[in-house]
């Protein structure tokens, strides 16, 4: 869709050489959470729902790059949390940017415009802006009013200051057809790039009412699309055809959550960037140990409605790789199909019941965070003791 030609190139190439190795697990998008701190608290997050110690830890700048040469992904996405308020973002861009990785800086956009000398503007950087809908909806869904015409008022500095920019939407069930097609409308002529996605149902989120069920996400998307037609529309949608054909529901796809690792202040998360169930040291260890087999819609409760990008993307390049006649067949989203039958729904009846690993996640962290700090206190006590015993023995 509105992907560059260098990054679909580069993207296809790493994607048909681990085909070709036969490789059947590999990283497609690497999630890279420096910090969980925000600005913002919207309700239907439940990102930052942790004590302050936590939200005050950040990966430095070498966890970060060592990440991403651990990883290999071509693509890395850096979420938060709100990543410009990293005061070494500047230096975690450069850094991805030189390995010459696709980077999108995912940002809300309350500090766009403060922080844009931090960076350069580059054929593999762009700003993901979070824009929930058009001003009414956009601030109800973030909890605070003001934030559309801000957002707006930087992603029109980033693009005087030759940065290529990219809008993030997630949708719930309180927007109609209507307002997410009068969205991509407005976005498309602002000559921005479009992610859209429907969003996911976080345990930790304070509004658990509007998340969308796969249900309602194909019919909502069907009506969606129906519009486009309509109004004859081609919206700068930053998708593959094969993803947003998925979201109409045309295609049995399977989530491939090891397409999208995650990688924040706890370690490398399983199973993927919307669940945090454990925790481990290395991106090696995160493949060979997680347990893929039981994560997923039909698998697992909390993964039944998930239709989300990080998950569903992944699938769609890899079948556009082994089945190019599909992508083929569906140039634009004009292509897809809107009315009949939907393909077959994944069974729920057996997936295995939610589990709560919150709670001992975090204690874990605060125990170590204590620990951390003890130990800091006792090396800091045993040099000044060293120090006083030298001032001593010059002295004599």
């Amino acid at each position: 869709m509105t992907v560059s030609l260098h990054q679909q190139v580069r993207v296809g190439a790493y994607v048909a050489k681990q085909t070709l190795l036969g490789r059947k697990k590999y990283p497609l998008v690497l999630f890279l959470e420096p910090l969980f701190r925000c600005n913002l608290a919207c309700p239907g997050c439940g990102k930052i729902d942790y004590p302050a110690p936590i939200l005050n830890k950040r990966l430095t700048v070498q966890e970060c790059l060592d990440a991403v040469d651990e990883c290999g992904a071509p693509v890395v996405a850096i979420p938060g949390g709100e990543p410009l308020i990293h005061k070494e973002i500047g230096e975690i861009v450069e850094g991805v940017v030189a390995r010459k990785k696709f980077v999108s800086l995912c940002t809300n956009a309350l500090l766009l415009e403060k922080k844009l000398h931090l960076f350069k503007p580059s054929p593999f950087l762009f700003f993901s802006v979070h824009l929930d809908g058009l001003e009414e909806e956009h601030d109800r869904a973030v909890d605070q009013k003001g934030t559309f015409e801000v957002a707006i008022k930087g992603i029109k500095a980033a693009q005087d200051a030759g940065f290529q920019v990219n809008v993030n939407a997630t949708i719930f069930d309180n927007m109609t057809a209507e307002q997410v097609a009068d969205y991509l409308d407005f976005a498309t002529d602002l000559g921005v790039g479009i992610s859209i996605s429907p969003g996911y149902a976080y345990e930790r989120a304070p509004d658990k009412e509007h998340f969308l069920s796969r249900e309602k996400t194909k019919n909502l998307f069907r009506d969606v699309f129906k519009l486009a037609k309509a109004r004859n529309r081609k919206w700068s949608l930053s998708h593959s055809t094969l993803f947003l054909d998925f979201l109409a529901g045309n295609q049995e796809y399977e989530c491939t959550p090891w397409g999208s690792p995650t990688r924040n202040v706890f370690g490398w998360q399983k199973p993927c960037y919307l669940l945090g169930e454990g925790y481990v040291s290395s991106f090696k260890e995160l493949m060979e140990t997680t347990e893929w087999e039981k994560y997923g819609t039909g698998k697992y409760e909390k993964c039944s409605n998930c239709m989300a990008h990080c998950g569903y993307e992944p699938t769609a390049a890899m079948d556009a790789v082994k089945n190019p006649m599909k992508l083929f067949k569906l140039p634009d989203i004009f292509s897809i199909k809107t009315e009949g039958p939907m393909a077959p729904e994944i069974d729920l009846t057996k997936a295995r019941s939610a589990e709560d690993h919150h709670e001992r996640i975090v204690a874990d962290e605060m125990d170590k965070i204590r620990r951390e700090k003890e130990d800091a206190k006792a090396r800091k006590k045993a040099t000044t003791l060293i120090e006083k015993r030298d001032d001593k023995t010059v002295a004599a």
